[in-house]
């Protein structure tokens, strides 16, 4: 008898067609396989991803929210000093650069103001305190100019403040011709015109009203924006300050006054006329004083690469100290931190 496997002629014809069958299904099968694992892998990575981003989100916004009531806690602090020296100095207290309020905190580590053996203080908390460091300080908003002093109280420009401001950009080298367009506009904004430039509110929005970027950062450090007409406090003024408010003060007068006032300040603007010795200074009572309700309180926050800073505007009246308004905005925090930074005391 003839051996079928010794013949290939007399195999079955579809031997071969069904082999070839199944090592394609055994391809498919691997494939399908090899692409369940990469789906799978796929999902477990975005599954993966989506859990870090929740964390990641979380813990920004938990640390926004430590960094608001920190900053908080700085702005309540300046506050109480501001109200005890009020309470210290009575009515007719003077404000001057030797009050506590006006003695800056340099940068320091939270867990300064945090005692370690403090009750409910977490071992957490305790770690973030050493993370964190704050600083800031308290200005007095009355040192300055307060370019709502063009515009009177009934809408018209203010010739006599409006010297005053030409007698400051002569000073710092500024274009007279930005000043005439900030007073017309300045005037425009307080009126009851319907198409009317936008109040400002803070000093860098003084653009609004026409001044250049650089006259703006110039004029600065020596103006202000306050919501009524206020004094110029001879106690905290600058030099430059002091020479455009007073008539009669050149720049030796001007050093001569801050000398004058770092040894014993000012108690009343007949003991500054005195001291002086200046009969054409033009110290006047509706100009200038010396004391001071408006301050800026700055508070600076930072956290491992994230810097957080607040300015507030606070109005003192009596022992009574309100907050007009605050700005906050992140940061990048520099390489290297500079040294002498301060904080609200």
């Amino acid at each position: 008898m003839m051996n079928h496997r010794c013949n290939p002629s007399l195999r079955h014809p579809h031997t071969g067609l069904v082999r070839h069958t199944l090592v394609n299904q055994q391809g498919a099968a691997l494939l399908m396989a090899m692409l369940t694992v990469a789906l799978v892998a796929t999902l477990a990575a975005a599954g993966v991803w989506l859990q870090w981003r929740s964390i990641e989100v979380e813990a920004a916004e938990r640390q926004r929210a430590q960094a608001h009531w920190l900053l908080l806690g700085a702005l309540d602090w300046a506050r109480i000093i501001l109200r005890e020296d009020a309470r210290a100095g009575g009515d007719n207290g003077q404000d001057h650069l030797a009050e506590p309020w006006a003695v800056p905190l340099q940068e320091a580590r939270l867990s300064t103001f945090v005692s370690s053996n403090a009750e409910g203080v977490s071992r957490d908390d305790e770690r973030m305190a050493e993370e964190v460091f704050l600083s800031g300080q308290i200005s007095d908003l009355q040192g300055r100019l307060n370019v709502l002093n063009l515009v009177e109280s009934d809408g018209q420009l203010s010739q006599a403040s409006l010297v005053v401001f030409e007698r400051l950009f002569k000073r710092l080298d500024l274009p007279p011709t930005e000043l005439q367009t900030l007073a017309q506009q300045l005037v425009q904004a307080l009126g009851n015109k319907v198409a009317r430039p936008l109040r400002p509110q803070r000093v860098e929005q003084l653009a609004w009203l026409g001044l250049s970027a650089n006259t703006l950062a110039i004029l600065a450090p020596h103006v202000c924006v306050l919501p009524v007409r206020t004094s110029v406090n001879l106690n905290t003024a600058s030099e430059e300050v002091l020479m455009a408010s007073l008539s009669g003060v050149d720049a030796a007068s001007a050093q001569k006054l801050v000398q004058l006032r770092a040894s014993r300040h000012f108690s009343t603007l007949e003991d500054a006329r005195q001291r002086l010795d200046n009969p054409r200074a033009g110290i006047d009572p509706a100009l200038h004083s010396v004391n001071s309700r408006h301050f800026e309180v700055r508070g600076r926050l930072r956290w491992g690469a994230t810097v957080i800073e607040e300015r507030s505007l606070v109005e003192r009246n009596g022992v009574d100290v309100r907050v007009l308004w605050s700005d906050r905005g992140q940061l990048a925090a520099p390489q290297r931190e500079p040294l002498g930074r301060p904080f609200v005391q």
